[in-house]
This record gives structure tokens, sequence and C-alpha cells, in this order.
């Protein structure tokens, strides 16, 4: 016995005496190192420590996508020479990328660089799988690329008469030995063009993995351009963005009007168009899925990519739309309880939902809802803004026709729809449109004067600048958009033109030609013309009806939290984002909160589809928040009536609002004029 211990020590002081000879690397960022025999590749050596490496050809010089820069030099720290020499010189196969895509000085493909002796190795961002995408705005979340679609290149075995299987299964064995992917299932459609791939790629094909689960593609040889789409399918637009899937990168955007517009400009008369007329859901389904197409069709001509490599898409949209979209009949929606066809996420086949601009293989990940009101678009604002992840009490709105609205934090979420109408988007109003170059965007009247002053889309100019008439020439004024209304009615009252009962102060006649009248109301002359712009009190009564719904469903969700301020304020959607924060605050759009607290988020629906379109386990994230979300039905709650009457007032007729008392000189408050105290705001459902 004593003789095989010391035998058994003599091994083990062999052993490390061979890892000791052996070259050490260093990786940075992760700091992960180890000890590898000389002539390792430096890409096996990557990957043997779990360090993040990206790579589509498996290491044959084919993708780029392994670049690693060497840092040379004596590092103290991991006690390391890292010398030139210690990685073998660059090859053949390196110099043909390097003139064939291009490389930058001193970079090297890591499945090419062979260890020599103890190097310190950097992978840029750029060749990292989860690459990091950081987002602008300071409250975001930065989230990692991790698509659900992955490309990867094979080497399959030839068919063998000694040994027969089929080419799938050759191609799984060569997935499981090259990637170590193994358990996958084939989509039919692969199967019957796989044969052909394989020969014509001389056995050599590259595939694309849907998370790690299912075959969908399959092309001859070497192939790495993979791209996906997200898209927001708004009741009056619909927004694509075309990514890059490996890098993260938006290639093009674009957007047109939805064109079921034609069957009703809001959700609620579309359904009342199905329930009247028989196939009216299938009309609106075929014209929307046109749309999208054709957006597809126009993001992929912009970038210059073939169609076909787009191979996944993720749709967010309300319960109406999600429900046109999927082609589901929306009749349910129309009416208590507002039962959702399915409220879970689905992933389906993108020929499914009759799209053809797209890879036929392509998958499709539509966003799950949360109730009746609240769709798939709430949850991609969930997903983009954060509030489960937040120690701070977040108010969360997507202002649009329906308003969605989010409240709470990472202990408890509620949700609920309110119903606004058209008017924040032009609709309904004297003068208004929909946002588009020389629509009045921007409004401040001169308390003393009472003159106005305002920008429109398309120039940076205010209207009493001497260049805004040429500036502005091509486009005119033709308007006034949503952000152009709340700004006017703010300042309207702010400069007491307007009372806090929301009636237009006829007295001001008196001091300025501005304020005129109107049959039995008085209206504000806005722009001389043409054409002429009147805010009139049918406008300011609008707006009002649209604001009390949105801040009654706020304040709802604040009752059920039991809660009376709140740390933070989001705006979002299209609207939203171009809503000066303090003139919200001032007309009462929002609850009070401290406006340096209060920010615009752009489309955090579109957002929230784009992070699920490049980091999978968003999705499954997502669908776990949902399903923990309390969702609150406004037309059943008796409150809503409540907060909804208190709210006509501007900014309220009674809450304090110490918040804008503090940073803005509000006129003193009076009641809400008469006539509409009693008046319920006429739901529109859906």
């Amino acid at each position: 016995m004593p003789t095989a211990t010391a035998a058994n020590a003599g091994a083990a002081g062999s052993s490390a005496s061979v890892m000791a000879e052996q070259p050490r690397v260093v990786f940075t960022p992760s700091g992960r190192r180890g000890r590898f025999a000389p002539g390792t590749p430096i890409l096996d050596a990557a990957r043997s420590l779990g360090v993040d490496i990206d790579s589509v050809c498996g290491g044959r010089g084919l993708c780029g996508r392994c670049q690693v820069d060497q840092s040379t030099g004596t590092f103290s720290k991991h006690d390391i020479d890292s010398r030139p020499e210690n990685l073998s010189p660059g090859n053949a196969i390196e110099a043909r990328y390097a003139k064939k895509k291009g490389m930058q000085v001193g970079r090297r493909l890591s499945c090419q660089a062979l260890l020599q002796g103890d190097v310190v190795i950097d992978v840029p961002p750029e060749s990292q799988v989860h690459k990091q995408v950081v987002r602008k705005r300071a409250e975001a979340r930065d989230f990692e690329i991790d698509p659900a679609i992955r490309l990867h290149y094979l080497e399959v075995r030839e068919p063998d008469m000694a040994s027969p299987s089929g080419d799938l299964e050759r191609v799984l064995e060569a997935l499981k030995e090259q990637w170590g992917i193994e358990d996958l299932e084939c989509d039919l459609r692969v199967l019957q063009g796989l044969q052909k791939a394989l020969r014509q790629g001389d056995w050599k094909i590259t595939v694309a993995v849907h998370r790690g689960q299912v075959l969908t593609t399959a092309w001859p040889g070497f192939h790495d351009r993979a791209y996906g789409v997200a898209v927001d399918v708004g009741s009056t637009t619909i927004a694509v963005h075309l990514c890059n899937l490996s890098s993260g990168e938006i290639l093009a955007s674009a957007g047109r009007m939805n064109p079921q517009i034609r069957f009703g400009e809001d959700l609620m008369s579309r359904v009342s168009y199905v329930m009247m007329h028989p196939g009216g859901d299938e009309e609106m389904t075929v014209a929307v899925r046109g749309a999208i197409d054709a957006l597809f069709a126009e993001v992929a001509g912009e970038a210059g990519i073939d169609p076909d490599d787009i191979l996944n898409a993720v749709f967010v949209g309300n319960p109406v739309m999600h429900h046109l979209l999927l082609g589901i009949d929306p009749t349910e929606l129309g009416g208590a309880p507002f039962a959702l066809a399915a409220n879970s996420a689905m992933t389906l086949w993108a020929t499914e939902l009759g799209l053809s601009k797209i890879n036929r293989n392509a998958r499709a990940y539509v966003l799950p809802c949360i109730a009746g009101h609240v769709g798939a678009d709430t949850a991609g604002v969930i997903l983009s803004e954060n509030p489960h992840l937040s120690s701070e009490i977040m108010l969360v709105v997507d202002v649009g026709t329906n308003a969605e609205i989010v409240l709470g934090n990472k202990d408890r979420l509620l949700a609920c729809s309110s119903p606004t109408g058209p008017a924040f988007e032009g609709a309904q109003i004297t003068s208004g449109q929909r946002a588009a170059p020389g629509a009045i965007e921007r409004v401040r009247i001169d308390p003393a004067t009472l003159e106005p002053r305002f920008k429109v889309i398309g120039s940076d100019l205010w209207s009493d600048d001497p260049n805004f008439a040429s500036e502005t020439q091509k486009t005119g004024v033709t308007g006034i958009c949503g952000s152009g209304i709340v700004e006017a009615l703010a300042e309207m009252y702010l400069a007491g033109i307007l009372k806090a009962d929301g009636s237009v102060d006829g007295a001001m006649a008196t001091r300025s030609p501005r304020v005129r009248e109107d049959g039995r109301t008085f209206a504000y002359h806005l722009h001389d013309g043409p054409p002429e712009i009147f805010i009139t009190q049918t406008d300011v009564r609008a707006i009002q009806l649209a604001k009390a719904a949105l801040y009654a469903g706020a304040r709802l969700l604040m009752d059920r939290l039991g809660i009376e301020t709140l740390d933070r304020i989001v705006l979002a959607g299209a609207f939203g984002s171009h809503i000066d924060v303090k003139h919200a605050m001032v007309l009462g759009m929002i609850p009070d909160c401290d406006l340096q607290k209060v920010s615009s988020a752009g489309n955090a629906a579109g957002s929230g589809a784009l992070i699920a379109l490049l980091n999978q386990k968003a999705r499954d994230d997502i669908e776990a928040v949902v399903r923990r979300v309390e969702k609150i039905e406004t037309a059943v709650e008796p409150r809503f009536q409540e907060h909804f009457v208190g709210a006509m007032g501007i900014p309220h007729k009674s809450a304090p609002f110490p918040h804008l008392s503090a940073a803005v000189a509000l006129p003193p408050r009076g009641g809400v004029a008469s006539g509409e105290s009693g008046r319920r705001r006429r739901r529109n459902r859906v």
C-alpha cells in the first residue's frame, strides 16, 4: 500500500509539472483564465472556459465573428508577459477573410490563432454572443442580445451503404458533435428541402435553430445572414423595425397608417363593423396582414437584404388588433365580460399569419395579452420600462385611443385601460390633424399680451422667428396635432384664457382680439391663416373628457394599491413621447409627481417587441410577469366615475398637485363647468 501511495503521489506531481508547463490564457473583460496545451486554438480555450465568443462557422474561419485582440506587454495583475510571438502568426485563412471582408489591423480570428505562450486576450463587444444593448435613457434597463434564432454551419457525414442512416439523422449527429446541440425537432418544410441543400452544398450546410429546440431552415454551404422584425400593430399606425439578429443593429424602420381605419377610426367602431357586417373580421385581417407584408418588403428593400433572410418576427398590439392579426373574431371584446380568445403568448409560423415577405419557415412570436382591454402592447411596455424590477412606485401610461395604464413596482403590479378616445390624436378637434409636417406641435402664449407663438412639425423655428415663413413655405401651417392641443390648452389656462372649469373666459376678449365670440361660447384664435386655426370650447371639452378618463384610470389604480403619491411617471406611445410633461400635468392628464421624475419613453410597446426579438429569455420573463399582473376593469369600478368628475377640472377639481404648484404658478382654482358634473363619460370600450 505505501508503494501505491508513492506511485500516485509521483503521478500527481508529474501531472502538476505538465500543467505548469502549459501556457496560460486570460480573457478580458470576463477575467476567465486557464492553462492549455500549446497549439490550442484560442476559440477552443474560450469555449472550454465559457467565455462569450460568437461563431457561426464553428471555427472554420468563414464567419469572422470570433475576432479578438491580443493585449501585449507585462500584466503584473495576472503575472503574465503577453508577447506577440505567444500567438501563432496570422495564416492564409485570416488573410483571405481580411481581403474579402476586411479586418482591423492587429485583430485575429480566434479559431485560427493558436496558443504558443502566455497571453492576455481581449474579446471586443462585437465578437461577444451576448452583446449588451445600451439604452440611452438613464432609467431604461440594458439587455443582452440572445435571439431565439441562431445559425450553425455544419459539415455533414455523407451517406454510406455500410452504415445506412437518413440525411436528417446525420445532420442532427453533426449538430451534436460540432455544436453540442441535441434532442432537436425538425420542421417538415425543412426536411422537404434538406437533401437538395446537402448535395448543393457538397455536404456542408448552415441551419437555423429556434430556441435550441427546432430546426427551422437550411441553406447549402455557409450562410451568416439572419434578421428579425419587431412589429407594433397599433389601431392607428403599424410600425416595423428590421434588426440584425447577431449585432442587434436596427437596419431599417418603417410605418404606415393601419388600413383598418376605413372600417372604423376607433376600436369599438371596428368591433361594431364586425357585428354588423358578416365577414368583416376577415376583411380587416386581410387588410392588416397586407400592410405588414408591405412594410416587411419596404424595410428589407431599404436595408438591401433578401426578405428570405428574415427568420423571426415579434408582434405586439392591443386585444382587438391582436385578435384581428390572428384571424380571430373580436366580437367578444365588444361587451362584458370582454373575454379574450386567448391571453397566452404564441409561437407560430409566420405563414400562419398570411405573411409572405419573410422566410416561409420563419417563426412569429406574439406577446401575451393581460386582459380584455389590456393587450400584448401593454406587455411590451412592461418589458421595456421594467416597473416589475423597480423599488419605486412607477406609473406607466401608454397614451392612445385607449390608454393602457400600469402601476406598481417589484412587489405588486396593477393594470387597466381607460377610454380616452381619439382626441389626443387630433380627432374631434376643430383644426385637429394627425402628427405630420405642418402640424402645430408646440405652443406658448404670452400671459401679458395673450399673443401665441408655436412650432410646427418639420421646423425647429418658432413662429415669431423672421425666417419661420420661408422655413415652412413647403409645408405651411396645416392644423394642430395632439401634443399641440395639449400645450395650447395648458398655456391658455396659465394665461387666464381658460378657467379651471374648462370654459373659455369671454372677459378676455376685452384684452385681446385673440379671444373671440363663437356662437354662445368663445374661442381662442391661434393662427391667422391660411388656414385660420381656432381652439373652440368644443375642442376644450373633447380634451377634458379624454384627460379626465386618463387621470381617473390612474387614480383608480392608486386607490387599489393604497397610495397617494407616485415616485415616477413614464409617458409612452407615439403621442406620449411628444407630450411636454409639464403641460400634461398642468392640464391634469396625470396625477401629481415631481416633474424631474416624469419622462417620455417613446414607443415603449415597440421597444418591448424589439427586446423580445433580441433576447429570448425576455419572452419567458414577460410571460411570467403578465401572470401576476392584477387586472382592474374600470367599467365596473364605482370610483372611476367619481375620479372622472373631479378630473374634469384643470388640473383637477380638488386634488392639490403640490409638486406642480411648486414648479409652476397656477391660476386660482374654480369649479367644474355646469352640465358636465353629472354627465358620465361615454365609454369607448375596447
